[in-house]
């Protein structure tokens, strides 16, 4: 499970086109794993997110990418943060959970949530429906995607999902772990509790040890035994050799994609001490790891690996 992950959550790059994403996308996955991080996820979108860029950036689709970066790496977990449930069937995306963690020698991880983004759905002819909605089709997929992933033929008469003795063949080659993304108390970090090996929660700091008593309440009440559950906290960072240079970097960034504004204040911005500083903090909140991206300069070269190299002493049992 992770305890240190790397996300890389866009794909704009100044001066790269289509012909050349890849190569630098992978060359992040790879610094990744060189560096310390255990996990390296990416986004499960169409559309670029508004806090991100705008809707019509560059964005690649997961699992096809996952299953790439899988040959160019050969140690981290690959995974989803997260992925939206909506998008596909629960069955299919067994299927495709599986196929990763074959072509990649056992290193898949299901990241999931209800999703979010109104307008990819609406644009793309994806049906949204309520919150309530939403949420009753991922506890709804939950139990016909852990039925399969863990050697069972489940079946279901939901009332939005209809499976009979679904098969899942090849099995996965280990225990493919799951995570669940969002820090909602009553239903995101309930079904934590009931179905999952993680949670990655995003919240402010001060809030990190609200989170983690109400998952405690839910596995207590569940009969789930707390230790088994990694809880992960949601970063994002842009980390140079020098103050001033990452300083410099995260301006770059924001005059380069406006839509970064509205997350600058909220960004770990320094050199490796000042970030470490800031991550020896949120560790000491308890949770038990941090997943990280830099969407201002993860794409330069060296940069994902002063990071990891800067935060992997940081977690325990790493």
């Amino acid at each position: 499970m992770t305890r240190l992950g790397y996300q890389i959550p866009n794909f704009t790059y100044p001066g790269v086109g289509s012909a050349g994403l890849f190569d630098v996308v992978a060359r992040q996955a790879v610094e990744a794993e060189e560096s310390g991080f255990d996990t390296v996820l990416v986004m499960d979108h169409f559309y670029q997110l508004p806090m991100l860029g705008d809707p019509a950036n560059e964005m690649l689709e997961c699992y096809t990418l996952l299953a790439a970066l899988a040959q160019h790496t050969s140690r981290v977990r690959l995974s989803a943060l997260v992925t939206g449930n909506t998008y596909r069937h629960p069955t299919l995306l067994a299927k495709v959970v599986t196929t990763l963690d074959v072509v990649s020698g056992g290193r898949a991880q299901l990241g999931i949530g209800a999703g979010w983004y109104e307008l990819e759905h609406d644009s793309l002819g994806f049906e949204f429906g309520t919150f309530t909605d939403r949420f009753e089709k991922l506890e709804e997929a939950l139990q016909i995607i852990t039925g399969m992933l863990r050697g069972s033929r489940p079946s279901l008469q939901g009332r939005w999902y209809a499976v009979h003795d679904a098969i899942n063949s090849p099995a996965p080659v280990g225990r493919i772990p799951i995570m669940i993304g969002g820090g909602g108390e009553r239903k995101t970090l309930r079904m934590v509790a009931q179905y999952a090996d993680e949670s990655n929660i995003i919240c402010a700091p001060d809030e990190i040890p609200r989170k983690l008593a109400a998952l405690d309440a839910h596995c207590e009440r569940l009969g789930r035994d707390r230790s088994e559950i990694t809880v992960t906290y949601q970063t994002s960072v842009c980390i140079a050799p020098t103050r001033e240079q990452a300083q410099r970097e995260a301006d770059e960034a924001v005059a380069r994609i406006p839509e970064l504004a509205a997350r600058r204040g909220g960004l770990i911005c320094g050199d490796a001490p000042d970030v470490a500083a800031v991550y020896q903090r949120i560790m000491a909140t308890g949770v038990d790891g941090v997943t990280v991206n830099a969407p201002a300069n993860g794409h330069i070269e060296g940069r994902v690996r002063l990071l990891g190299e800067t935060l992997a002493p940081l977690i325990p049992g790493l």
